[in-house]
């Protein structure tokens, strides 16, 4: 199918783009910005006056729920939910059940997610063999049957001679490693952040060391091995000053964080609200403030969603009790506008950090796999499109969204920005009803 998407701004952050152009779309591609190839002719049109046109979001870190885990949401229902937030491609972690350390479950999933033609599945391969922390796994079979890097997910590797030996062996063949810096003999039962608000709550905490401590032996086993390593969700303060003076000293490393931390910090947590149980969890508002400066000075490369959907039942528990995680996909755009606009960050800069940045930390600027670039809107780029009203205002209601985990501590709250069209490979899998 060949469409016109016409009278759109176009913001395309790899590019520098930020114009009002019309885009072109053929065989599945972008075809043509501004003006028209020869002889083509549009099989439809869609008229994006006012509207924002960018390319398709990706985000680092969505929980599908599959395998082992369909009661609290299916596949089905989190692609569609991805679609509804402008997301065409995504990073799932390997912490389903079971893990994602054999071929062949990883091979189902990217299977199962390419039948539903939705957004675009990439899944990360267990590090550790069912992430006990204590054989490898095969990172090359892995690598072949579709991931695109290695972690433990939210598992803390104990052992860091064990780490050592994966870094070595990740530097070796090229494999990134993904890693959420805390240490689990220093988290070992703490629920909230190690701040006032615990106190006050009678709440058992984990303090910032958890994250420096963990932090520290990674930056080191990275220097040391020359593993790619990309640092997932950092909290604390003092972990990015930490990832701030590796980069000047040259490490090549990268860094994202979940949008709610931008937002949200201990004292949101109120009266034990459950859906602000998280993890890492919520720290000082100090530190949310050092996440949106590291954000605004590039210290922080990317923006995720961490979407974890949660089933009722086990969100409605006391808040030490309670499930981690909250729901987070259809709330990863306007979260992120939000942040821009209180901020005073340029709408170019703010997309960057959901579209070209996490684009070239998967290694999807340029797919070795399709021949195809993401996270841009370049000519001969996949037609991975956003399409969104940034001046229409919502207000974030459970049964409004499309996730079968309602879990998220912004019900209730009103939104600035919402997606009206997505395209995946050039085919419009979401537009308005």
């Amino acid at each position: 199918m060949k469409l016109r998407i016409k009278n759109g701004r176009v913001i395309d952050p790899k590019n520098k783009v930020d114009a009002a152009r019309d885009v072109f779309i053929a065989d599945n591609k972008i075809a043509a910005l501004d003006r028209a190839p020869d002889g083509f002719q549009a099989d439809r049109t869609i008229d994006a006056s006012n509207l924002v046109v960018c390319p398709g979001l990706i985000d680092l870190s969505a929980r599908l729920r599959e395998p082992g885990f369909e009661y609290k949401a299916t596949l089905e229902s989190e692609m569609l939910a991805a679609v509804a937030g402008g997301v065409t491609s995504l990073v799932c972690p390997p912490d389903t059940d079971p893990p994602l350390d054999e071929p062949g479950l990883v091979e189902m999933l990217k299977h199962r997610a390419k039948s539903l033609n939705q957004a675009r599945v990439y899944p990360l391969g267990a590090l550790t063999q069912g992430l006990r922390g204590e054989r490898l796994t095969e990172m090359a079979e892995l690598t072949d049957a579709g991931c695109v890097a290695f972690s433990q997910a939210d598992v803390p590797l104990r052992d860091a001679a064990v780490l050592l030996r994966a870094m070595q062996y990740a530097a070796t063949f090229g494999f990134s490693v993904w890693l959420r810096p805390e240490n689990g003999s220093l988290a070992r039962g703490g629920v909230a952040h190690d701040g006032e608000v615990a106190t006050r709550l009678g709440l058992a905490t984990i303090p910032v060391c958890a994250e420096t401590v963990a932090l520290a032996t990674m930056l080191l086993l990275a220097r040391e091995t020359g593993a790619k390593l990309h640092l997932c969700r950092l909290s604390s303060a003092a972990g990015v000053e930490m990832i701030r003076v590796a980069k000047r000293d040259g490490l090549s490393i990268t860094c994202d964080i979940a949008i709610n931390h931008a937002h949200l910090c201990e004292n949101d947590i109120g009266f034990f609200d459950s859906n602000c149980h998280l993890s890492p969890p919520l720290r000082s508002a100090a530190d949310r403030d050092a996440l949106r400066a590291a954000l605004q000075d590039g210290t922080i490369d990317a923006i995720c969603s961490d979407h974890t959907p949660v089933d009722d039942d086990a969100k409605q528990l006391p808040f030490a009790e309670a499930e981690i995680g909250a729901t987070g996909l259809e709330l990863l755009l306007p979260l992120t506008l939000k942040w821009a606009r209180e901020s005073g960050i340029p709408l170019t800069t703010a997309l960057a950090k959901i579209t070209s940045e996490p684009a070239q930390i998967i290694g999807l600027a340029a797919d070795r796999a399709s021949g195809q670039s993401a996270g841009q809107l370049g000519v001969g780029a996949a037609a991975d499109i956003c399409i969104f009203d940034p001046a229409l205002r919502w207000k974030v209601e459970a049964k409004a969204l499309k996730s079968q985990g309602k879990n998220t501590p912004f019900i209730g709250q009103e939104m600035l920005g919402k997606v009206r069209y997505t395209l995946v490979n050039g085919e419009v899998v979401r537009e308005p009803a």
